[in-house]
């Protein structure tokens, strides 16, 4: 399929951002834009969205959204965005909107279209760089806990997925305390540091993390984890897949006086075989992992934690996961999330942790924490302090195209949390076998 190179595309690295760089030049491109332009307008309409007037909702520059949009959909737009073809002052809202509507860009008679490749998963892992910037304590990438929520926990039967359950083996459920955290209020740009230190604190409780713990953190999710439990008297490894990490780590636990107590190990694959990395750990800590190792990883990510946590250890942590809410439109939605930032990135529904942890492993849940409202006003301020930001981020190499993506990221996360796509859950595990009993 050839691919037309335009003028308001020339200052983009094509390169870089094949995909962004060139506009699809599709068979009968011309119907089929003007299908895609018919829908997108309809779309627009249903969602409530004004694009004419004196305050249009959205404004489109360039009318290669369209071709865009006929070849590969959400993901188009999303590009199409990324290369300047339209703007909003309102992102998240727009996509809000075009979600709720349940907008579908492509016609029942569209062709397959794959995603662009990536290379190796390193477990999630962003540039120290990016985190820096859009972050509340300037190494925290992951959404927080504001102190103004209240908490309140119900003691629940799950149903357990283990095999043999309810036939003298395993009881048919067991009982897991959940808890839901009320919906922050008066929160201030200021506070976002501080909910992501609750957020890892959190997390460590959940593992009973203290004095004289053994812990483990895989992957690193940029130092803070680490450094509260380090601070608590532990002794922490930080395992990460990414080399570009291993620089700024270290520099960041120097400055938090805890270097002498966190051991950073680069391993070749974010989740380590047997081989690779071993061990028996008292805590395991993952921070926004099991999302985005896809299916298949979070088999191995599973069982990586099963082996290396010691008989009556624990281990916790943190994701978003997909709702009932979650449907058709919401995974096409993600397919740039996929393309550029997470390319095995699968949203679990909370029964599926559930399913994971029991089939895969001799772990159980014991503890959920559901805080979606906290991880929205975090997502929300992220992107303030990004956006507040872009000249440092452009100083620091990330071009227009790459910032554009990041907005869109947060905007497109935001959106899913609204309409209640996605939940923000932290899961407490623990060994189903102690001392050698059931």
């Amino acid at each position: 399929m050839a691919e037309a190179r335009l003028r308001h595309l020339e200052p983009i690295d094509v390169e870089e951002w094949p995909g962004v760089a060139t506009v699809p030049n599709l068979a009968f491109s011309g119907a089929r834009a003007k299908q895609a332009e018919f829908r997108f307008a309809k779309a627009c309409s249903n969602a409530g969205l004004e694009l004419v007037g004196n305050d249009p909702d959205l404004i489109i520059d360039q009318e290669e959204l369209f071709s865009r949009l006929a070849a590969s959909g959400w993901l188009g737009l999303a590009e199409s965005y990324m290369a300047g073809e339209w703007r909003t002052d309102n992102l998240a809202d727009v996509l809000t909107a075009l979600l709720g509507s349940g907008y579908k860009p492509r016609g029942k008679l569209a062709s397959a279209f794959t995603l662009p490749g990536q290379a190796v998963d390193t477990g999630g892992a962003l540039p120290n760089e990016l985190i820096r910037l859009s972050s509340g304590d300037g190494m925290s990438a992951f959404g927080g806990i504001f102190a103004s929520g209240v908490p309140t926990t119900l003691r629940t039967a799950v149903k357990s997925y283990v095999a043999g359950a309810g036939r003298n083996r395993e009881p048919a459920s067991h009982f897991v305390d959940i808890t839901k955290i009320s919906e922050p209020v008066a929160v201030e740009r200021e506070d976002l540091g501080e909910a992501q230190r609750r957020a890892a604190s959190t997390l460590l409780d959940s593992a009973k993390v203290k004095a004289g713990s053994h812990v483990l953190e895989f992957p690193s999710s940029g130092g803070a984890v680490a450094i509260l439990a380090a601070r608590r008297q532990a002794t922490v490894d930080a395992l990460t897949a990414d080399p570009a990490q291993v620089a700024g780590l270290q520099e960041t636990f120097v400055l938090a006086g805890v270097e002498e107590d966190i051991h950073i190990q680069v391993l070749p694959q974010a989740i380590p075989t047997q081989r690779e990395w071993g061990g028996a750990y008292d805590s395991i800590i993952a921070m926004e992992k099991l999302e985005v190792v896809g299916v298949h990883g979070s088999k191995r990510f599973i069982k990586a934690i099963d082996r290396l946590l010691a008989t009556g250890g624990n281990a916790a942590f943190q994701s978003l996961v997909a709702t009932d809410q979650w449907g058709q439109v919401s995974t096409e939605a993600i397919s740039m999330l996929k393309a550029y930032i997470w390319p095995a990135l699968q949203y679990p529904t909370v029964d599926e942790v559930h399913q994971l942890v029991d089939r895969d492993s001799s772990l159980r849940v014991v503890k959920e924490t559901h805080f979606a409202g906290h991880y929205l006003k975090s997502v929300q301020l992220q992107k303030e302090i990004f956006e507040g930001q872009l000249r440092e981020a452009a100083a620091d190499g990330f071009d227009a195209v790459y910032r554009r993506m990041w907005v869109y990221h947060y905007a497109l996360i935001e959106a899913l949390l609204r309409l209640g796509c996605l939940n923000a859950v932290q899961f407490s595990l623990t060994t189903r076998n102690r001392r050698g009993r059931r």
